[in-house]
């Protein structure tokens, strides 16, 4: 197939020399052979504006992302691959084709083909210019219904350059990647795809999730080897931390990351910690080594300015001009403290906290697993309330909230307290807000 004219040959992103650019089911898989599949698959694409990459295997994702790059077409990443998202995704993008691993998507499309290694292809894959638009992002959708979130290749190209040299991955030749968390959300499609393909690392394709699955993936991958992950996965590994395979660098994401937690995982791992603050909306925007570090450093191509609004952060790895949702002070050029977002502020009788802080402290009560505090919903003349909803399987309601009156003012205790045998969270750890009150009505402390 014939490349676009407008399509020109990128510098290799391989030019370290590395050799592997995926480890499939334990097959390691050659860049050669990546480039030979990209160029394949690229071929056997339909004819359509936007692909819906939905495969499940990282590899074949990756080969799929690139192939819709190399054929000009735009990656849609939905929030959710379920039915219902999708339809809505059909509606808002009726030029659409699904490319699937694992059975039917629901939508018209294709089957990634199994046959790939048996057609040659050109020696390396093409790149779209960069002003080209390269996918659409969904936002995790946790407050509220998704929203899409544009980025050209440039930007992408620009972030994850940043951040791989803030990484020092010149240090990590060769290593493995291995991610706890989806591919197809702006942390794992920068901190795992791109972060592989940009800087000569070979993918680890399996997606593991639970603490076995973790450990199992780390001992199989020779070192060095780069962990990306979320704080609710830190804290299942550290909760068995005996035998750990040691790591040589840590990504963390999605979630507020304690001091303590981070110190605890480097000491573990025997590896730095780096926590990543950024959205979907802005792409990654700034890192700090949190066991060491208070304050966040922006990536080199993310500027921040401020005005009446809030934060905006702009420049080369940013879309546009985007306002951040949390409460930023600058400390200096490029280097600021993170506050709490304003959604995350309540108000209780003329007191105010922050759920961050009400998290970390129920977190804190010896025997709870998991749980998170939530500002409830206003019915008719009962004003809003403060609830939570609690895994601690040894513990009851009171004793909880006996725990906590040593920590938090009474007001903020939480009326109700749900046990639940686990919490809902999403495959990014994030909780949407409609199951959390689902739960809490299911359990008759109403909304």
């Amino acid at each position: 197939m014939s490349a676009p004219a407008s399509v020109r040959q990128i510098a290799d992103p391989w030019r370290g020399g590395a050799a592997l650019a995926a480890v499939q089911a334990g097959r390691q898989i050659a860049v050669a052979e990546f480039r030979r599949d990209v160029a394949a698959l690229a071929a056997r694409l339909p004819a359509h504006q936007y692909m819906v990459n939905l495969c499940t295997d990282r590899y074949r994702f990756m080969t799929g992302l690139a192939a819709a790059l190399q054929r000009r077409q735009i990656s849609l990443m939905p929030a959710a691959n379920v039915p219902a998202v999708l339809a809505a995704l059909a509606e808002d993008y009726p030029d659409l084709y699904g490319l699937s691993d694992a059975g039917s998507p629901g939508l018209r499309g294709m089957e990634y083909p199994a046959d790939l290694e048996s057609e040659a292809g050109p020696s390396s894959p093409l790149a779209p210019e960069d002003s080209q638009p390269a996918v659409i992002l969904s936002t995790s959708g946790s407050t509220g219904r998704p929203k899409p979130a544009a980025k050209s290749w440039a930007t992408l190209r620009h972030s994850v350059q940043a951040a791989g040299a803030r990484l020092g991955l010149e240090r990590l030749h060769g290593a493995t990647v291995i991610g706890t968390v989806p591919h197809h959300h702006s942390y794992g499609l920068e901190s795992v795809i791109l972060l592989g393909l940009l800087h000569g690392l070979a993918i680890d394709a399996g997606w593991p999730l639970y603490p076995g699955d973790i450990r199992a993936a780390l001992a199989r991958a020779p070192r060095p080897r780069i962990l990306v992950t979320t704080p609710v996965h830190l804290r299942a590994l550290l909760a068995e931390p005996a035998h750990m395979p040691q790591a040589d660098l840590i990504l963390s994401a999605t979630a507020p990351l304690s001091r303590t937690l981070a110190a605890e995982a480097e000491a573990c791992f025997g590896a730095r910690l780096i926590e990543i603050y950024g959205c979907t909306e802005a792409g990654q925007v700034a890192t700090r080594r949190t066991a060491q570090d208070a304050e966040w450093q922006c990536l080199d191509g993310v500027v921040l300015d401020q005005d009446e609004h809030g934060t905006w952060a702009s420049g080369a790895a940013v879309p546009g001009r985007v306002l951040l949702h949390d409460m930023i002070e600058l400390t200096g050029p490029g280097i600021f403290r993170l506050g709490e977002r304003e959604a995350d502020l309540v108000d209780v009788a003329g007191k105010r906290a922050s759920l961050a802080h009400l998290n970390h402290q129920l977190l804190s009560v010896e025997g709870v697993q998991d749980g998170v505090f939530l500002m409830g919903e206003a019915q008719g003349r009962n004003v809003a309330r403060l609830a939570a909803v609690v895994v601690a399987p040894e513990l009851t309601p009171q004793a909880i909230l006996t725990a906590l009156r040593q920590q938090i003012d009474a007001a903020f205790l939480p009326r109700p307290l749900v046990l639940v045998n686990a919490l809902p969270r999403n495959t990014l750890g994030k909780l949407p807000r409609e199951s959390l009150l689902r739960l809490i009505s299911q359990a008759g402390g109403g909304p």
